[in-house]
Parts: C-alpha cells; sequence; structure tokens
C-alpha cells in the first residue's frame, strides 16, 4: 500500500475504471497511513474504519455493475473543519463548538456524496479559520510534513498537510485571505482559491462573506481540476453563487500573455523564492508564453484594506456564536449576559477574541466611515488595478508566499508578521479573482516553493491550463515528504 498511496485523483481513476485495484484497497491504505502518522495532528475526526470500508464496498460494487456515479466513486476525500458533514463533528477547531454535529450537510459535500466520492473526515485549521500558520486550533498545530519544526500554513493547513503526508489525494479547503494557497505553498501542493460565486458556500461556517470561497487542494493541477468540476456551479441555497458561462478553452489559443506585477517582487520576498519564479518563467516560456511587466499600484493596501473589512464581518458573522443555540455554553451563568461573557470568553482562543474586537471597533460609532466604508473604497481601487491589467494580459503571476514555511512559534508572538505572510494572497479575495497555486521548487533547507497565478473572473481554464503546461515540464509534484 506504500506505493498506493503515491496515486493521485486522475490515477486512481483510472486504477478503479479498470480495476486494476479496488476502493476497500485504498480506503485500508489510508487508514494505515493516517494511523502511522498520527504525529503530524492532521485529523480532528475520522469516520469509522467500519463505516469507510463499508462506503468502499458498495461504491467497489458499483462500479462492478458499470454504475460508477462519477469520477470521483471510490475516491476518498478529505474535509476541511469548518464545513458541514452530516454525522460528523462541525467545531471550526474551537473549543466553542465542541462535539457540535450538524444536521446537514454543505452543498460543496452533498456535490462530492453525488460523484460518490468517500469523505474520511474532518481535517485540522486555525480556529474559525482565522491565521496563517495553524498554530491557531484549540486541538494543537498541525505539523508540516516536510518539516516537523515547521508550519503548514494556515488556515487550511490540516487539508494541505493531509495532501502532503498522501493521506489522501485531494481535501477541501476555505480561502479567506490565502487560506488554500499559502499552505498549499508552505506543503508542496497544489490549491485552487476559485472566483468568488463560483462555488456554493451554504453549510460553510462563515467568517468574512464577501471575502470566503470554498475550492479544492491536491497533488496536480489535473486533480484539482476534477474536484473543481465536481464542486461549482449555482447553488438555489446560497444567493452569490451563479454558474461559471462557458468561454473557449485556453488551450486552443496558444499564445498566452502573463503580467509579471513589480509590486509582488520587491523588498521582502526570499532570494530563492525569486530565483524559483524566474526559472519557472524560462520554463513557461517554451510552451508560447509571454511575460510583460504590470503595475497594480494599489497592492500595497492591500494587508490593511483585507484586515479592516475581514475582522468588521467576523465581527458580525460570529456573533451568532452566544452558546444559546448550539455549541458549549458556560454552565455556571446566571444572567443572558453572563451566558454571552462567559461563553465567548471561555470558547474563543486570543486570535478570535483580536479579530473580533478589532472588528467590532472599525465598525463602531465614530469610527465607521474612517476605518470601514474607506476600506470598502480602497478595495474598488484594488478592484480596478486588476481590470485595466486584464486588458493586456490573460493571467498574473506572483510568488503565493514571501518566504518558504517558517517555524512553529516564531510568528506568535507577534501577529503582525503572521499577517504579513498573507501579503501575496489576500488581493485576490478583495477582487473576487480565481488563484492557483502550484509547486515551483524547494530552497535549500528542502522545503516547498510555491508560485501564484491569479486570473480573470471566472478565468479558472486559464489558469489550469498555464499550470499543465508548466507541470508536464517539471517533476516538482512527484516528490513527496519522507
Amino acid at each position: 500500500m506504500s506505493t498506493m498511496s503515491d496515486i493521485g485523483i486522475a490515477e486512481m481513476t483510472r486504477g478503479l475504471e479498470s480495476g486494476a485495484f479496488t476502493s476497500e484497497a485504498l480506503i485500508r491504505g489510508v487508514l494505515s497511513q493516517v494511523e502511522r502518522d498520527q504525529a503530524l495532528n492532521i485529523w480532528l475526526e475520522l469516520k469509522p474504519s467500519d463505516v469507510l470500508l463499508a462506503e468502499a464496498k458498495t461504491s467497489d460494487k458499483r462500479r462492478l455493475e458499470g454504475k460508477a456515479l462519477g469520477p470521483l466513486d471510490g475516491v476518498p476525500i478529505g474535509i476541511k473543519d469548518n464545513i458541514n458533514v452530516r454525522g460528523l463533528k462541525t467545531q471550526c477547531a474551537s473549543k466553542l463548538l465542541e462535539g457540535y454535529r450538524p444536521p446537514f450537510n454543505a452543498t460543496v459535500v452533498e456535490k462530492l456524496l453525488a460523484q460518490g466520492a468517500i469523505l474520511v473526515g474532518k481535517l485540522n485549521m486555525d480556529e474559525f479559520a482565522m491565521g496563517s500558520s495553524n498554530e491557531y486550533s484549540a486541538y494543537g498545530g498541525v505539523k508540516n510534513p516536510w518539516d516537523l519544526a515547521r508550519v503548514p500554513g494556515g488556515s487550511s493547513g490540516g487539508s494541505a498537510a493531509a495532501v502532503a503526508a498522501r493521506h489522501v489525494p485531494g481535501a477541501l479547503g476555505t480561502d479567506t485571505g490565502g487560506s488554500i494557497r499559502q499552505p498549499a505553498s508552505f506543503c508542496g501542493v497544489v490549491g485552487l482559491k476559485p472566483t468568488y460565486s463560483a462555488v456554493s458556500r451554504y453549510g460553510v461556517v462563515a467568517f468574512a462573506s464577501s471575502l470566503d470561497q470554498v475550492g479544492p487542494l491536491a497533488r496536480t493541477v489535473e486533480d484539482v481540476e476534477t474536484l473543481f468540476e465536481a464542486l461549482r456551479g449555482e447553488d438555489p441555497l446560497d444567493s452569490t453563487s451563479q454558474e461559471l458561462p462557458h468561454s473557449d478553452s485556453a488551450s486552443s489559443r496558444g499564445h498566452l500573455r502573463v503580467g509579471v506585477p513589480e509590486e509582488y517582487f520587491g523588498e521582502g520576498l526570499s532570494d530563492e523564492v525569486r530565483a524559483a519564479l524566474d526559472q519557472a518563467k524560462v520554463v513557461w516560456q517554451q510552451f508560447d508564453v509571454e511575460f510583460v511587466p504590470i503595475n497594480l499600484p494599489h497592492t500595497h493596501y492591500g494587508i490593511a484594506t483585507y484586515y479592516l473589512i475581514a475582522t468588521a464581518e467576523a465581527s458580525s458573522n460570529l456573533s451568532r456564536f452566544d452558546g444559546i443555540r448550539y455549541g458549549q455554553r458556560a454552565g455556571d451563568a446566571r444572567t443572558l449576559e453572563e451566558v454571552y461573557e462567559e461563553t465567548r470568553g471561555r470558547g474563543f482562543g486570543k486570535e478570535v477574541k483580536r479579530r473580533i474586537m478589532l472588528g467590532t471597533f472599525v465598525l463602531s460609532s465614530g469610527y465607521y466611515d474612517a476605518y470601514y466604508k474607506k476600506a470598502q473604497k480602497v478595495r474598488t481601487l484594488i478592484c480596478q488595478d486588476f481590470e485595466k491589467a486584464f486588458e493586456t494580459v490573460d493571467a498574473i503571476l506572483t510568488p503565493t508566499t514571501p518566504s518558504t514555511a517558517f517555524r512553529a512559534g516564531d510568528n506568535l508572538k507577534d501577529p503582525l508578521s503572521m499577517y504579513l505572510a498573507d501579503v501575496c494572497t489576500i488581493n485576490c479575495n478583495l477582487a473576487g479573482l480565481p488563484g492557483l497555486s502550484i509547486p515551483c521548487g524547494f530552497d535549500s533547507a528542502g522545503l516547498p516553493i510555491g508560485m501564484q497565478l491569479l486570473g480573470k473572473p471566472f478565468g479558472e481554464a486559464t489558469l489550469f491550463e498555464l499550470g499543465k503546461r508548466y507541470e508536464n515540464a517539471t517533476q516538482w509534484t512527484e516528490r513527496r515528504p519522507s
């Protein structure tokens, strides 16, 4: 089974279709791998092994009868802990929701089940998706499979680590400011933040509703594309979702122009990350890809803008967690005010409290215009920068992160340094664009380096085409952590 754990979604699907192996064998391999890697702290809850094996046998029976539900039938997938799966806990890695089991599935979960995917369990994360290192989980941080002293990134650190450690070939994460792409970069896997509204958010615990997006992580661009095709589309239960418009395939156009914004390649960028991206451009030029310099002048305001808007929306969204309807409640509270204060005081972690207080402040009387309203105006300027750039280019290339994975504990005492880890990813969310992180090398310490492709709204096909051209000429996705 050690060799089978190296199989990605595409090869898994082909093997299941041909009968080369069974879904039951895959699930036994998953369980064995997870058992060996418990020190990574990736999983918050697994389905019981007998349930997983029963689901696998049912899938194998469908395959034998020629009644496979879809390309993902029998394929094991992991789910981030802020996405509802009926029967499994949705705790958002928080003590406040400890033990909560939702009575319904998120739409993205329903779509995976409709294709026969086997949902293995719930993956660790930063509490309520607030963090860039997975150190803010109430149940302990996830370790990076490439170096156990390093963080896997956040907030979807468990999802990225599960794919990198070969526990599952694919996983779902959420991305509010880089929470899929940053851990994908740190863990050496591929991660997609889709266009805002391309994938339903129904059944996903909200952090910042105008920024959140569900997306896939996997070993290759092809596998990420397969998962995205299963997830995309309009959902009547999410009024912000819409069907993606059909566009010409990027592969049929051959020549593609990619913008390189100077604002992303300045001070603070690791020399090794810069060199990896320069080498990636050389690879792409073999495939009729032209690189042109562009400017995104309001890039530098992204961090401030994001942390005003995101915290304001978090302050509003997290007000529903009051200990009355679901989750934990302070049993010794005597008044309604004490229920609120004690429940939230004990249940929320330090980072969640910090962001709620920041958000409440920027929305408060006398500060709304000075902070939140101004941030929304700057957000519009950031969107306009991208709109202008995409008049002349098909995609934009940037680093995913300024450096490779940092050591656990290094940024915990300085929240600002933690926030700066998202400097390359947040503008994508502010503008609602699709973003794809792809492995493009390793640094001198043997840690993965990721690069980011940003596309036009609903331009995922172009990102996939560029990603596959690069992957076909390199072997970065074939390397695995020891």
